[in-house]
């Protein structure tokens, strides 16, 4: 299968996948395509673009995704999201929580396909950038393969080429967002069969993939895969993606090699006046199944959050890592310990 811009990203997530967490991820795959936290076109028209869209260059490839219903304010945002250097527009008709649904937005768009159509082709007359969904197999009652079709169908006449289904269908009342992500069966074949059905389009699939070894079969059949909260959770399985799927160097040594590279960063940002625990939040779940891993987070926890905290709490809690490790020094010959 060829290669493409899609073959392995990293979701979007609500209150997780911010500029600190993206750059956090840049460091361990550079072939990997990441997406911001879903952003409201109200937000963006009405307040701090530079909070919304800032983000460092060295996060590229990143897409912004927009959460909206308004082809012209969809038009308005996905400019601007090519005047600040994103490679992709995404549109947000997935999210079944009932704030999205208030605005009539989210996965509730996929009862509305003509809505979502008029809304992609504002977008591509308002910039070149790629206008991508992400959306679910269905939503409610629609429980036919040829719903789904129907969706995809009018937006990929509007000129959209990339498709992220969630493999999962929405339930809009009754189940939380949390349990949208759990309850409702994974249906891959489904998926699978839209790539067979329309070979023209890119298909990514998403939902309830946690590892590399499940992304490469997944490969087999579709254009791409999209991992979200196992990435976070685990995102030292980010630093083996370039390799296992694309055939490249990995860009780093090991974990700690991850934490050296975070510091000048890490620096940088606190003297502009960000709080050390908005960025190192993120880095939680590196040493996963390491020696020294609950001593690492617990640091951080206790530490990160304090007033003036800085660089250095950090660099400690690496060390309560290191602390674990073997002296290599010490062989079956020497009394060590």
């Amino acid at each position: 299968m060829t290669v493409n811009a899609h073959r392995f990203c990293i979701a979007p997530m609500m209150d997780w996948s911010d500029r600190h967490c993206r750059y956090f991820w840049r460091l361990l795959s550079k072939q990997a395509r990441l997406y911001t936290e879903m952003v409201t076109t109200g937000a963006l028209i009405h307040g701090d673009r530079q909070r919304f869209l800032g983000f460092s260059p060295v996060e590229s490839p990143v897409a912004l995704q927009l959460g909206g219903s308004e082809p012209a304010d969809l038009a308005r945002c996905a400019a601007w999201a090519a005047d600040w250097g994103y490679d992709e527009v995404n549109l947000n008709c997935g999210c079944p929580s009932d704030r999205v649904q208030s605005g009539a937005f989210g996965a509730a768009l996929m009862a509305q396909p003509e809505r979502v159509a008029h809304c992609i082709a504002a977008m591509r007359e308002a910039c070149d950038l790629p206008i991508t969904l992400k959306h679910r197999i269905g939503i409610d009652d629609m429980e036919s393969y040829q719903q789904l079709l129907d969706f995809i169908g009018p937006s990929a006449s509007a000129g959209c080429r990339v498709f992220i289904v969630h493999a999962r269908k929405a339930w809009l009342q009754g189940l939380s967002p949390k349990e949208n992500r759990e309850i409702p069966p994974l249906n891959y074949p489904w998926v699978y069969q839209l790539k067979r059905d329309l070979p023209e389009l890119t298909i990514v699939i998403n939902g309830g993939i946690t590892s590399l070894e499940a992304s490469a079969e997944h490969l087999q059949h579709v254009d791409g895969v999209m991992l979200g909260r196992a990435a976070y959770h685990d995102p030292w399985l980010l630093a083996n993606a370039d390799s296992a799927l694309f055939g490249a160097a990995n860009p780093l040594a090991d974990k700690h090699d991850a934490i050296v590279h975070m510091l000048p960063y890490v620096e940088q940002e606190l003297q502009r006046g960000t709080a050390l625990n908005h960025i190192t939040r993120h880095l939680l779940g590196l040493y996963q199944g390491v020696p020294g891993a609950r001593q690492f987070r617990r640091h951080l926890s206790e530490n990160a959050h304090r007033k003036g905290a800085g660089v250095t709490v950090l660099e400690d809690a690496l060390n309560k890592v290191r602390q674990h490790e073997p002296d290599p020094t010490c062989t079956a010959e020497t009394a060590c310990g």
